[in-house]
């Protein structure tokens, strides 16, 4: 059974990144971006900041008892010429530039391959990852371990998220963060990087499913339902890791962000899921299909609360208003 508004409870419950947890994303990436545009150094070739990973494409969820949870943006930097002859050096200005900082030079940043890492006490940790536009036009980020350009297109990939959820009636980024879900709280198919899995989910949605089957994608569990089914045929298909290209069409794949073993074990996962996801969806007994799905999702997936009743509007709720500090 399809059972939406369990999915409902379980999405706002326990799946999605709470309210408070996203604005406090947000105002650290807005101090760390002031404190960087502000540096002697490196402030004079700030130019903006975008964001970047799964805050942005609105598929971030909770993570598990003490994970950290965190935000990607990409610092937009004018090229500097002395720079450019060893791009390695945009991490190290950004990192640089922190450590400068009476606020940031005692949290103790750290540079990784494509990014400058800034980590808090209570379980967060922001990625700044230096970006330039080049003169020929090219969109780029530095590979530090190389000391090397990679093309980049974050505004492409943004269109192409927004597209590909638009035609699933705005359900593709829950089910990708279902599947996220799946991941990181039931322990399966770890290793599949996020950009991996948001690209091949992505993939599978396309203009024609819905092309005389309208409802294809009509709510969430009949998307995930189909998308999972259709993701599953892929992988079938696709006895050998694929190359996994970048689809805002820059030119990069993500193929170093997964190996063989990985990619192996995610076909297997994928599989079962797929499976088990059919079954539960296609059972016409609701407390055998309630079953079905906990076994995949956990107690997290559960009905709603029952709707209190409204009380009249008069004197008795005007005085519960009153004595709670709450109106209307």
């Amino acid at each position: 059974m399809e059972l939406i508004d369990y999915f409902d409870v379980l999405l706002s419950g326990t799946v999605n990144l709470s309210k408070f947890k996203l604005g406090l994303l947000d105002d650290r990436v807005k101090s760390i971006y002031a404190e960087l545009a502000a540096d002697p150094v490196l402030g004079p070739y700030v130019r903006g900041k975008i964001p970047q990973g799964s805050r942005p494409q609105r598929t971030i969820i909770d993570p598990l008892p003490n994970k950290e949870f965190d935000a990607d943006f990409l610092l937009w930097l004018e090229e500097n010429p002395e720079w450019s002859a060893d791009p390695a050096s945009y991490v190290e200005q950004v990192y640089a530039a922190l450590g400068r900082s009476g606020i940031y030079k005692d949290m103790s940043p750290s540079r990784k391959c494509r990014c400058v890492r800034v980590i808090y006490a209570n379980l967060c940790h922001v990625d700044i990852v230096p970006y330039l536009i080049l003169p020929d036009g090219r969109q780029v980020i530095v590979n530090r371990d190389e000391s090397k350009w990679e093309n980049t297109n974050p505004d492409g990939f943004t269109q192409w998220m927004r597209t590909k959820d638009e035609i699933t009636g705005r359900n593709l980024r829950k089910v990708i963060r279902l599947l996220k879900f799946l991941r990181d709280h039931k322990g399966t198919f770890l290793g599949t990087r996020s950009i991996i899995l948001t690209t091949l989910t992505g993939m599978t949605v396309k203009e024609g499913n819905i092309v005389g089957n309208p409802g294809y994608y009509a709510n969430v569990p009949t998307a995930l339902l189909h998308i999972t089914q259709d993701l599953n045929v892929w992988l079938k298909e696709n006895k050998t890791r694929p190359s996994v290209a970048d689809p805002s069409m820059c030119g990069t794949t993500f193929d170093h962000r997964w190996d063989d073993t990985t990619y192996n074990n995610f076909c297997a996962k994928m599989n079962k899921y797929a499976t088990d996801i059919y079954e539960a969806y296609y059972e016409t007994d609701k407390n055998r299909s309630v079953e079905l799905w906990q076994s995949i999702f956990g107690n997290g997936f559960h009905a709603p609360p029952p709707k209190s009743m409204e009380e009249p509007f008069g004197a008795t709720t005007s005085v519960a208003a009153t004595r709670t500090g709450r109106a209307g």
